[in-house]
C-alpha cells in the first residue's frame, strides 16, 4: 500500500503519486485480474452474480481508478515524466483490455449466465449489464477465431498509442508557436486584460528566450481575443495559418499527424471488417441511440436544409458589412472572427469584451452553483483534497446532510494542459459492502487565469462552458444507480451523453440566472437589462453558419468512418467536397482541421461526432419543460420539473435506454421544434 496508485481507499492521492508509481502499480492490477479471471472461469466457481459477474466488476474497477488518475494527469500536467511514464504503460494497457474482450471462455460464462434461471429474477438494472457486457464482448472481437486475434489485439494496442501521438502532436504544436509583439500600436483593439495577460506571459518567460513585451500563443485564451479584435489584420492572419495548419505537414515532421489520421482510419476500417461490419460507422453505432450511418447521414443533411437559408443571410450580411464598414472587399477567413465582432457591436451595440467585464469568476461560480441548488435540491460547498496544480479546487455535493458526490474544477489554460473542455470520472457510485461509494468528477475547462491582483474575467461563451461541463458533471454526480457499470456516466449511449451538459447551457441565457452571477469587475455593478437585452437579440447572431459548420464537421466524421480499407478519398478530398456541398465558407487549401480534430482522432467520438446535434434536439426539447414551467411558476428554476429531471435523466445513469429515459421525462418521443426554436430558425 505504499503505492499510491494501489490505494482504493478514498480520493487520489496527488500529493504524493509520481510517475515512477504507474508501471509497478498497473503491473500488479492487470496481474491480480488474471488471476482472478483464472479462478472465475474454473469449474467448481458457481456462474452466479455474487460470485461471478460482482467480482468482474471490483477488479475491473480497480485497474480504471488507477489507469484513470494516469490519464487524468497525461491530459492536465503533461509534462516528459508524466508523458513517459503514460506511454511506457499506454500499450501494456490496451493489450490487457484487448486480451479481456477476446477471452471467448469469459464470453462464454456471461452468456451461460444471460440464460440462467438466476438472470431471469435479476432487476432490470442488473440486466442492462450483462447486455452491456455481451455486447461489448462480441465488438471486442471475443468471436474471432484464435487465428485473427493476435492481430485484432495489435490494432486496438496501436490505435491506443496513435491516440495518445495525436493528442501530444497538437499540444507541442500548440505550444510551439509564439507571437512576439514589441510595438505597442500593434496591440489596437485587443481589450485591457487580454494585453495584460500577454505581457504577463512574456514577463514569466525565461529572459533568454523573450522576444518582446507581449507574448501571444495559440491556447483559446490568446488565440481568441486577437482573431475576434486585433486590428492588426497581418497578426489575425499569421495567427490563423498557425491555428489551422498545427501538427501538419508544414511543421516539424515529428508532430505531423497527418500519416495518424490515414492509419488510425485504415485500423478502424480493418477492426470493422474483421467483426464482419461494412465500416467502422457501423461499429460505432451499435452502441448508440442512432441505428445506422443512414440514419445520422438523413438527420444531419436534413438539419443542413434548414440551415443553409439562415448561413447563406449570414455570409451575405457579413460580406456587405465587411465592404461597406471595414474596407473589406475581399472578406477573408482570418477576418471573419473580426469583421464579426464589430457587426454584432454595430448592430446590437455591444461587445464581448464589454459583457467580459460583468463575469468575474467568484459571482459565476456561485451563480452555477444557484442554479443547481435551486433545480435540484442539493447543496454546493468547498471541500478540502490534494490536487494536480495548487488553483484547483475541491467541492462536495450534499443532499439534506448526505454526501451525495464530489468534483474537482480546473478552469484555467496551462502550457502543460490539454486544449478545450471536458469533465471525466474519477470514481462512480456504487453500493460495496451496504455502504454507497460517492462518485467523484474531474471538471477542466481552459480559460484565462487571473492578471495581476484581478480575479479571472469571462466571456459569456466561457460562462456557457462552464454550465456545459458541469452538466456532464451532474449527470455523474447525482446518479441514484448503485451498479458501476451503469452508474453516473458509464452505459450511457454516446449520442446521448451529451443532453445533460446542452441542456445546462441553455440557464445561461435566462434574466433571473444572469442577475445573480454577474457584477462589473470594477464598479461591482449587475449586468444591465439593456445589455442584457441586447445579448439575447443577439443570442443567434450567425447561429446559421455555426449550426451549417457543426453539421460539415459531423458528416466528415461520419463518412471517412464510413469507407473501406484504402477505398474513396483521402480525409482532406472528403472534407473539400462536404465544404463544397454544405459550406457557406471555404477555408484556404492550406487549412489542415482534421490534424486538429482531437474529438475523432484522440477523444473517443469517432463517428459519432454528430452526438453534438442529435443531444441538442434532445435538450432543447427537454428545456422546453422548464420553459413551460415557468408560464405557472414564473421562472425557469422551477424546482419540481427540475426534480423530474433529476428523477427521469440525471438520475438513472446508463440503466436504462436513454430514449426511454427522454420519453419518461417529456411524456412523448423528442422534437426538433425547440432546437430549430431556439437557433432562431423557423419550423418547416
Amino acid at each position: 500500500m505504499t503505492n499510491p496508485l494501489l490505494d482504493f481507499s478514498d480520493l487520489p492521492r496527488f500529493d504524493v503519486v509520481q510517475p515512477d508509481h504507474v508501471a509497478p502499480a498497473i503491473e500488479s492490477l492487470m496481474a491480480e485480474y488474471r488471476t482472478l479471471i483464472d479462478e472465475l472461469l474454473a469449474q467448481q466457481t458457481p456462474t452466479t452474480w455474487d460470485d461471478f459477474v460482482q467480482p468482474m466488476i471490483d477488479a475491473g474497477e480497480k485497474l480504471s481508478r488507477a489507469w484513470g488518475i494516469v490519464g487524468h494527469l497525461h491530459s492536465v500536467n503533461d509534462v516528459p515524466p508524466w508523458r513517459e511514464a503514460y506511454n511506457a504503460m499506454l500499450p501494456e494497457i490496451s493489450g490487457f483490455y484487448a486480451e479481456l474482450g477476446q477471452n471467448l471462455n469469459l464470453f462464454a460464462k456471461y452468456k451461460s449466465f444471460s440464460v440462467s434461471d438466476e438472470f431471469a429474477t435479476l432487476s432490470g438494472t442488473r440486466r442492462r449489464i450483462i447486455e452491456n457486457e455481451l455486447r461489448d464482448f462480441r465488438l471486442s472481437g471475443a468471436e474471432l477465431s484464435e487465428q485473427q486475434k493476435p492481430r485484432f489485439k495489435e490494432i486496438q494496442e496501436e490505435l491506443s498509442a496513435l491516440a495518445a501521438k495525436f493528442s501530444e502532436n497538437l499540444l507541442d504544436a500548440t505550444n510551439d508557436h509564439l507571437e512576439w509583439i514589441t510595438q505597442e500600436s500593434d496591440l489596437q483593439g485587443l481589450p485591457a486584460d487580454v494585453i495584460a495577460a500577454a505581457a504577463q506571459a512574456a514577463q514569466n518567460t525565461d529572459a533568454s528566450a523573450r522576444k518582446g513585451n507581449w507574448k501571444f500563443t495559440l491556447h483559446a485564451p490568446s488565440f481568441q481575443p486577437v482573431m475576434q479584435y486585433s486590428d492588426n489584420g497581418d497578426l489575425r492572419a499569421r495567427m490563423y495559418r498557425a491555428n489551422v495548419t498545427r501538427a501538419a505537414e508544414f511543421g516539424k515532421p515529428e508532430w505531423d499527424n497527418g500519416p495518424l489520421i490515414t492509419r488510425i482510419l485504415a485500423l478502424r476500417a480493418e477492426e470493422a471488417t474483421m467483426l464482419g461490419f461494412a465500416n467502422y460507422a457501423e461499429v460505432s453505432l451499435a452502441a448508440k441511440m442512432a441505428d445506422t450511418p443512414a440514419q445520422v447521414s438523413g438527420f444531419l443533411r436534413d438539419m443542413a436544409a434548414k440551415a443553409r437559408p439562415y448561413a447563406l443571410r449570414d455570409i451575405a450580411a457579413l460580406k456587405e458589412f465587411a465592404r461597406s464598414s471595414l474596407n473589406m472587399d475581399t472578406l477573408e477567413v482570418w477576418d471573419m472572427p473580426y469583421a464579426s465582432e464589430k457587426l454584432k457591436q454595430a448592430r446590437y451595440s455591444f461587445s464581448d469584451d464589454e459583457v467580459k467585464q460583468y463575469f468575474p469568476e467568484t459571482k459565476v461560480v456561485e451563480g452555477l452553483f444557484r442554479v443547481i441548488q435551486s433545480l435540484f435540491g442539493v447543496r454546493i460547498a468547498r471541500d478540502a483534497a490534494p490536487a494536480w496544480d495548487s488553483q484547483v479546487r475541491f467541492f462536495r455535493i450534499e443532499r439534506d446532510g448526505k454526501l451525495l458526490g464530489q468534483f474537482y474544477l480546473d478552469l484555467y489554460a496551462r502550457e502543460t494542459k490539454s486544449g478545450g473542455a471536458w469533465m471525466d470520472d474519477a470514481r462512480g457510485r456504487r453500493l460495496t459492502a451496504g455502504q454507497v461509494q460517492t462518485p467523484v468528477a474531474y471538471l477542466n475547462c481552459n480559460f484565462s487565469a487571473p492578471v495581476g491582483d484581478k480575479q479571472a474575467t469571462f466571456t459569456h461563451n466561457d460562462v456557457i462552458t462552464l454550465f456545459h461541463e458541469c452538466g456532464h458533471g451532474l449527470h455523474h454526480l447525482l446518479t441514484r444507480v448503485d451498479e458501476l457499470p451503469v452508474s453516473g456516466i458509464h452505459g450511457v449511449e454516446w449520442d446521448a451523453v451529451e443532453l445533460p451538459s446542452q441542456f445546462m447551457e441553455n440557464f445561461c441565457w435566462e434574466w433571473d440566472v444572469l442577475q445573480g452571477m454577474t457584477s462589473h469587475v470594477d464598479t461591482g455593478e449587475p449586468l444591465p437589462r439593456t445589455l442584457y437585452d441586447k445579448m439575447v437579440a443577439a443570442k443567434n447572431f450567425m447561429s446559421g453558419m455555426q449550426t451549417l459548420r457543426q453539421i460539415e464537421l459531423g458528416l466528415f466524421d461520419l463518412e471517412i468512418h464510413s469507407l473501406p480499407v484504402g477505398a474513396g478519398d483521402t480525409p482532406m478530398q472528403t472534407l473539400a467536397k462536404l465544404r463544397k456541398e454544405f459550406a457557406v465558407v471555404i477555408p484556404p487549401e492550406w487549412n489542415r482541421f482534421p490534424n486538429g480534430f482531437a474529438h475523432i482522432f484522440a477523444g473517443g467520438y469517432a463517428a459519432g461526432y454528430y452526438s453534438y446535434q442529435w443531444a441538442e434536439v434532445l435538450s432543447a426539447d427537454a428545456y422546453s419543460a422548464f420553459e413551460d414551467a415557468r408560464q405557472s411558476s414564473g421562472t425557469t428554476l422551477d424546482a419540481p420539473t427540475g426534480e423530474r429531471f433529476l428523477r427521469e435523466i440525471l438520475s438513472v445513469g446508463g440503466s436504462r435506454p436513454a430514449l426511454e429515459s427522454f420519453t419518461a421525462f417529456r411524456g412523448r418521443a423528442p422534437s426538433v421544434d425547440a432546437l430549430l426554436r431556439h437557433n432562431g430558425m423557423a419550423v418547416a
